[in-house]
């Protein structure tokens, strides 16, 4: 008994730790300093910069500072992070406030802070607060995300960090707080806003991808087939449904006058609605044709928002994305031509450590923090994007294991919580150096180059590990 109250005043026992999760975050710290120390590699020039003054001196302190915050976190009580969750979350969003007065403009936003060659990134630390609040909330026992009240606190405690972010501006970290809607799903939100969600962001993708008189076809065409599985088929109906899948796909290849198009499959399915006459199909088309009619409206205004409201900076990023065509290669679209470079240059096993050509001579810009990705690729090939690719899916596994079997709910939303963020911040990151998702610079955790993110994160793995230990004394 006294060995436990000794636990639970501070002192944690080592043998309890989660040794899979804090070698692979081991690891991953790592190879995110390697990396960064050969993105400022070059033996092209007879004068080295100072080390401390480089990338990887000032990468080496903050880890330095990471390992510190993580011996003060295990001689802390594990009930600090719930009695203290409000409190750190509204001293982050002091911090969001104070910089958008106080903070050093850096490419355009004001999201820094800087105290004599030291920066801080408030909205890296508001998420660590922001992920406390949300656990201590959820895990309160009178929360009940069935009842509206609740679900509306809980959205509000994420988005307003996520307004103060997008006042600095900084979009690509607001982004990342959408991360909480991998949590709420697990703590029982409806799935229908999530498929509306997904289907609304599918829908936006095509507009702009394809002519959106195309994707309003495939709308109806989705239209007709629900009504034919519902409808008591025969030969005829067989023949209309074969005929306007056959028709759309030879327009869009042969280039048919969409206005002919549109028209045909529009009759087609009016005589489908026609033929409907059970209750059930009444019911059905009462959700059906409104969502038709809704998504032909959204697919027509996405493209008008995108060319018409959005910053030209804004439109050049989905441009590089979904339309790089209309891009400049010498311009925006060069970020991602040489991060595709650099990674299929280095083909199965690489160029080698410090021998990235197109690394040392800069060809990919940002590349210790945004394109960290690229000089993995270019140096270690396929073998090295594989293995960071298998640390983070395993690191975010064991993150899921601390979550299920945790035997408290503050544990388990912080590491729902925290599972979102690294999820996210891999998926962009990783995303963007192929040109598969927009470039919004958002860091590779314990990749990338960046004190704030690298310390942040760090505090965020060494909270999760101590809450874990508890659970053998709960």
């Amino acid at each position: 008994m006294s060995n436990n109250i000794a636990y639970n005043a501070g002192t944690a026992q080592v043998g309890k730790l989660d040794w899979i999760t804090l070698v692979t975050f081991v690891c991953l710290l790592l190879i995110g300093w390697m990396m960064i120390y050969a993105s400022g590699y070059s033996d092209l020039v007879d004068v080295q910069p100072i080390f401390l003054k480089s990338n990887a001196g000032k990468q080496l302190i903050a880890i330095g500072i990471a390992a510190f915050a993580f011996i003060l976190v295990f001689i802390t009580d594990n009930k600090f992070w719930s009695t203290l969750a409000y409190p750190v979350y509204l001293l982050g969003l002091v911090f969001l406030i104070s910089v958008l007065f106080l903070g050093h403009k850096i490419k355009g936003a004001v999201s820094w802070f800087n105290f004599g060659g030291f920066q801080f990134q408030p909205s890296e630390f508001a998420k660590f607060g922001t992920m406390l609040a949300m656990a201590a909330f959820i895990s309160y026992y009178k929360t009940n995300l069935k009842q509206t009240r609740s679900r509306m606190i809980a959205l509000a405690i994420f988005f307003v960090p996520v307004a103060l972010i997008l006042l600095q501006p900084d979009a690509g970290s607001a982004l990342t707080f959408m991360s909480f809607f991998i949590l709420l799903f697990r703590e029982g939100f409806n799935p229908v806003w999530y498929i509306i969600g997904l289907s609304l962001a599918s829908l936006f993708v095509l507009a702009l991808k394809f002519d959106p008189q195309y994707v309003i076809a495939y709308l109806i065409l989705i239209a007709l087939g629900v009504i034919y599985s519902q409808l008591k088929k025969s030969n005829l109906h067989s023949m209309a449904m074969v005929v306007s899948i056959a028709t759309l796909i030879t327009s869009y290849f042969l280039q048919f006058p969409l206005f002919y198009l549109l028209l045909g499959l529009g009759i087609i399915l009016l005589w489908f609605i026609y033929e409907a006459n059970s209750q059930r199909m009444q019911k059905l088309l009462i959700i059906l044709i409104p969502s038709v009619l809704m998504g032909a409206v959204f697919t027509k205004g996405s493209q008008y928002a995108v060319d018409n409201f959005l910053k030209p900076h804004q439109q050049d990023r989905i441009n590089v994305w979904l339309r790089p065509e209309l891009c400049d290669p010498k311009g925006n679209l060069y970020h991602v031509i040489q991060s595709k470079l650099a990674i299929s240059s280095g083909g199965f096993a690489g160029k080698g450590f410090l021998k990235g050509t197109l690394t040392k001579l800069n060809y990919v810009p940002e590349q210790s923090t945004d394109f960290i990705f690229s000089t993995i690729g270019e140096e270690q090939g396929f073998l090295g994007i594989a293995a960071v690719v298998g640390l983070f899916v395993l690191f975010m596994f064991r993150i899921m294991s601390i979550a299920e079997r945790a035997r408290t709910a503050f544990t388990r939303v912080y590491a729902y919580s925290f599972l979102g963020f690294i999820f996210v911040h891999f998926f962009i990151n990783i995303g963007m150096t192929m040109g598969l998702v927009p470039i919004m610079g958002i860091p590779l955790p314990f990749i990338s180059y960046g004190g704030t993110s690298c310390i942040s994160f760090s505090l965020m793995t060494a909270v999760l590990l101590r809450l874990d230990t508890s659970r053998h004394f709960v």
